[in-house]
């Protein structure tokens, strides 16, 4: 154990993740909790009490592992993205992660949530490509940011979509492939997507690279490759070519409920939404003009660190 040690706390709408690292940025900790925290959220517009439970049971194990690894307040960054600023008791829920576990959560928005995760994911890029455009399928939203990709990013245009896997899956009730269903939440995606090509002059950007960061980059890259057990830190950085998604996004398409689950990419937790967030990913390679794509685990947890260790190199 370092005598100094960094934290990263990334809540999301279907998941948390908890990173740790030492002084040098080395990591010590890695871990991701499903938290389905947008969850029923379709029906009510608040977060549910079995989803706050599983955000509470989250943050108490990471509150255990915190005071473990000797991170202080100081050198802990924790964000809040899309289902605690849509929910009608986000706020209260933050206020109460506060209160009971010390944990200051700050809800975020998607310019920044857009800043965090292409600063991350850039690391996988740097050097590669002038342009870089980068696509985050949350579970409440998916974040398209286009930037020059150089030592610090700098935007050139983003969007924030408001659907994601978890709420997309809810609110076109895809937890299985439906064409008629699938048809519909593709018009909508593209309705975004079109205002981006159109803002961006997408055809004419030569010289760019593609990066997808979330889950579902990291799964239907272990699909690719045909993986017997999904490790996510061994997809980190791959490079995957779009036909090959788009056989294995026909398979998702024919598969039930039962049988994604049973996948070892996919996983339970994951079935009920990973169709809603392989047409949305599918849209976005499409209309995008995308051809080879790196997948990439460093996202906005990987920023945070490095802010906080550049904060401290720059205070002496």
């Amino acid at each position: 154990m370092t005598d100094r040690t960094y934290a990263a706390i990334d809540l999301g709408s279907n998941s948390c993740r908890l990173f740790i690292c030492d002084e040098k940025g080395q990591p010590l900790l890695a871990e991701h909790y499903t938290t389905q925290l947008a969850a029923g959220m379709r029906e009510c517009g608040s977060l549910t009490d079995e989803a706050l439970d599983r955000g509470r049971a989250a943050f108490k194990t990471i509150r255990k592992l915190l005071d473990e690894y000797k991170v202080v307040p100081q050198n802990l960054r924790a964000i809040a993205t899309a289902a605690c600023r849509t929910a009608k008791n986000g706020q209260s829920f933050v206020d109460e992660i506060r209160d009971d576990f010390g944990i200051d959560l700050e809800i975020i928005n998607g310019r920044e949530e857009a800043e965090l995760n292409l600063q991350g994911a850039a690391i996988n890029a740097r050097g590669l490509s002038k342009y870089l455009l980068l696509w985050d399928i949350g579970g409440g939203s998916t974040e398209i940011t286009l930037a020059e990709n150089s030592a610090i990013p700098h935007i050139i245009h983003t969007i924030s979509i408001p659907y994601g896997a978890r709420n997309g899956a809810e609110e076109f009730g895809l937890a299985e492939y439906d064409e008629k269903k699938a048809d519909n939440l593709r018009k909508v995606i593209r309705r975004y997507l079109q205002d981006f090509v159109v803002e961006v002059a997408m055809p004419e950007v030569q010289d760019l690279c593609f990066v997808a960061t979330s889950s579902t980059a990291l799964r239907l890259a272990a699909m690719i490759e045909g993986k017997k057990q999904y490790k996510r830190e061994d997809e980190d950085g791959h490079i995957i070519k779009c036909n090959e998604v788009k056989n294995v996004l026909a398979q998702i398409y024919g598969a039930s409920i039962a049988e994604m689950a049973k996948n070892p990419c996919i996983g339970e937790s994951r079935a009920p939404i990973f169709v809603t967030a392989a047409i949305i990913f599918e849209e976005i390679i499409a209309k995008l003009y995308a051809d080879n794509i790196i997948v990439s685990l460093k996202c906005a947890k990987d920023a945070i660190i490095q802010n906080l260790i550049e904060r401290d190199k720059n205070n002496g």
